[in-house]
């Protein structure tokens, strides 16, 4: 039995294989060992993935690029159809033919065919829903198994953290794992130590768990509607008094999985009868451009990219000079925050939760292990430490830790 750990997250995937105590993700795309999880369709040829998809994309190639796969399951997205050049696919296949392409990869590098397979989820694919929840792991169960995989088992990706933090550990503690992905933020407490990590059974050390759906990409498209789709009309009035430019536009144009819902005939039919009815029609012009031009995917990569500089170096740009010219949108911490700060104080408050169902006060967790890209984020890491004050803060591998983890269970089923 060949088993691999893979974490197909919303931004990221990985794939490691390993034995025993050793866990490897394997480079995916080059050297690369994180794969964003992202897959282009162009006419005639075979589908790209990774940075080659988005690369294939921005230099303007003919075709279709979707992202965030990962956050239809759940939805009723995940059976509907949408258009890749002359046909129609289901989102749920087009979920396979990207976790195929990356199971094919992970097999050419570890010289085996894989045939187990420890698949991350989220603590709740769908919140306040359990059928929804059950829903999305059994789709991906079965895509998983169409695509070849004969043993399918799923670990809690804080789970999954928790296990290649422990590795780390020297005594006893009780740690609290915060992992924000691209889709979800998840949170557990775990009771951990090196004689701990080779029990196989370990429920008994899992004090609380909990999650939300919300994640790296709620805080671009938090941001984009802020500070970016403005200046494409949004907010904006209509002639008649008392009507704004309808958002559902901005909305879709804003959300990784939503975009290419936009670009079909009937919308732009229907952003012409809005930039004649408009007071300012000069901004749902520009709206119309990206619209047109099928360049939404542009779009929210600018904005993600100016996210990332302001927590990094305090100031970002979205550059829209392919919009009009001179056209763009500053964005610094501040703004960041300002745009998102209530989804960094919802993740907060499940770390509450968290403790209440552990029945721990916060000076009981003796470290908060960090994982996943917008723990990056300044006023979503000062609203997680807050939590948990006296804890030691523990970075871990910002996109590797969950895959290692997953890498590590696999590693025993196939022992």
């Amino acid at each position: 039995m060949a088993a691999c750990g893979l974490d197909f997250g919303t931004s990221n995937t990985t794939l490691g294989i390993g034995a025993g105590d050793r866990p490897v993700l394997v480079p995916l795309e080059g050297t690369h060992r994180t794969l964003p999880s992202a897959i282009f369709f162009a006419p005639g040829r075979e589908a790209q993935i990774g940075r080659a998809a988005i690369e294939a994309y921005v230099e303007g190639t003919p075709g279709r690029l979707m992202r965030a796969l990962k956050s239809v399951l759940g939805s009723a997205l995940i059976e509907e159809t949408t258009p890749v050049g002359r046909e129609r696919i289901r989102f749920r296949d087009v979920i396979a033919r990207y976790l195929t392409l990356v199971k094919a990869r992970g097999e050419a590098e570890a010289g085996v065919d894989l045939d187990t397979v420890v698949h991350g989820r989220p603590v709740h694919f769908v919140d306040n829903d359990p059928a929804g929840d059950r829903k999305a792991e059994d789709t991906l169960r079965q895509i998983a198994e169409s695509i070849g995989f004969r043993h399918v088992r799923f670990q809690y990706e804080p789970i999954a953290a928790a296990l290649e933090y422990e590795r780390m550990v020297t005594s006893e503690e009780i740690a609290l794992i915060a992992d924000i992905g691209g889709g979800t933020s998840d949170f557990s407490i775990v009771r951990l130590s090196p004689e701990r990590h080779r029990r196989d059974e370990r429920a008994d050390d899992i004090l609380a768990n909990d999650g939300i759906r919300i994640g790296g990409t709620d805080f671009d498209r938090n941001l984009s509607l802020g500070a970016v789709m403005p200046l494409l009309g949004l907010g904006s009035p209509m002639k008649r008094a008392d009507l704004s430019v309808p958002n559902a536009y901005f909305h879709d144009l804003a959300t990784w999985s939503s975009i290419n819902r936009l670009y079909n005939s009937k919308t732009l039919r229907e952003i012409d009868e809005v930039v004649r009815d408009a007071a300012r029609p000069e901004l749902v012009t520009r709206l119309r451009t990206v619209v047109e031009a099928e360049r939404g995917h542009s779009l929210a990569m600018a904005v993600e990219g100016a996210k990332i500089a302001a927590s990094d170096a305090g100031t970002g740009t979205v550059d829209l000079e392919w919009v009009e010219s001179g056209l763009a949108a500053a964005v610094d911490r501040g703004r960041l925050a300002g745009h998102t700060e209530d989804l960094a104080r919802r993740m907060a408050q499940r770390i509450d939760r968290c403790l209440a169902q552990a029945g721990l006060s916060a000076d009981r967790i003796d470290a908060l292990f960090l994982t996943g890209g917008s723990t990056g984020l300044p006023h979503v890491r000062a609203a997680l430490t807050a939590c948990v004050p006296t804890a030691r803060v523990v970075d871990g591998d910002t996109f590797g830790s969950v895959g290692l983890g997953l890498t590590l269970e696999a590693a025993r089923l196939a022992a």
